[in-house]
């Protein structure tokens, strides 16, 4: 073991700056690849909570509401209204269906801006009788809308998906170029390291013979280049791990979570499972190059 250790810190001192440079490169590139880990986290908590809210909103027509499947000058009828209820709740991808009327909506409307200057801007009959549409999975909601647009007495549909997609488009973007890019550096760092190993391994190609020829075994010769590929991936992990927590300490914890409390953001158990993924990224990027480079010399 005291030969192991020994060589393994030879093998450091002998190429430092390499050393030096797969640790920063996989600091770096482990950082970004948790970051966007944490991302998708951030993602998925918000499309949960959103989509689970979201509800479609039916407007009807009336005698003065123009566009959609209206008749000039006519308001929705009745029987009009009782088919677009029962076509809305026949639908599989349909939950439950609420009817608004125009007094109920303008009781709403007068407590949402009861402190607004436009309260006074509308009556009763200015407003629109609508139905509120759960979905059974938010996401599947375009067949519902088109639906919806297509019956007879229907003025408008509009739901927050059109505002809630592409923010998620962007984020999803914004996701799969971090990890993109981590993922660049992360195969930029598994060549750094196979190529120290493979330098390392040469300058000690004639020890190397000696020792096979001797019959020590294949693990015996391995152990010091694994353990400097893994100290070196093992600081990489303990950089990103130490970024990861700052950047969501002083990003989230610190801002995010006070001045927008409406979003539900990612907690410290998140990152921790994203450092567990750094982790096991780190230590797989140093085993896996060094086996390989090294399996020319075990050979002599």
């Amino acid at each position: 073991m005291r030969h192991t250790l020994r060589e393994t810190w030879s093998g450091i001192k002998r190429n430092l700056a390499m050393t030096i440079a797969v640790i920063v490169t996989m600091g770096v590139s482990l950082s970004l690849f948790g970051a966007g880990l944490l991302t998708s986290m951030e993602v998925d908590l918000v499309k949960g909570r959103w989509y689970d809210k979201i509800e479609i909103s039916v407007f009807l027509c009336t005698e003065t509401t123009q566009g959609g499947m209206c008749e000039p000058g006519q308001g929705t009828t009745e029987a009009q209204r009782q088919t677009i209820q029962e076509t809305l709740e026949a639908n599989p991808e349909v939950q439950e269906v609420f009817y608004e009327s125009k007094e109920e909506a303008f009781e709403e409307f007068q407590r949402v801006f009861k402190d607004s200057p436009i309260l006074g801007s509308r009556s009763a009959d200015q407003m629109q009788d609508s139905f509120r549409i759960k979905l059974e999975n938010p996401e599947n909601y375009e067949g519902v809308v088109s639906e919806a647009r297509g019956l007879q007495g229907v003025q408008n549909v509009q739901d927050l998906h059109r505002v809630l997609d592409p923010m998620f488009n962007w984020l999803g973007a914004l996701q799969w170029a971090t990890i993109g890019m981590s993922v660049l550096l992360l195969v930029a760092a598994a060549l750094q390291i196979a190529n120290t190993i493979r330098m390392a391994a040469f300058t000690r190609r004639r020890e190397i013979g000696i020792m096979r020829l001797v019959g020590a075994s294949n693990l015996y010769i391995l152990l010091p280049f694994l353990l400097e590929s893994l100290i070196a991936g093992l600081i990489g992990v303990v950089l990103a791990g130490g970024m990861l927590s700052a950047g969501y300490y002083l990003v989230i914890e610190s801002n995010a979570k006070t001045s927008i409390q409406a979003l539900p953001w990612i907690d410290w158990s998140h990152v921790i499972t994203a450092m567990l993924a750094v982790a096991a990224v780190g230590i797989a990027l140093a085993i896996v190059p060094t086996l390989l480079a090294t399996r020319k010399y075990l050979r002599i």
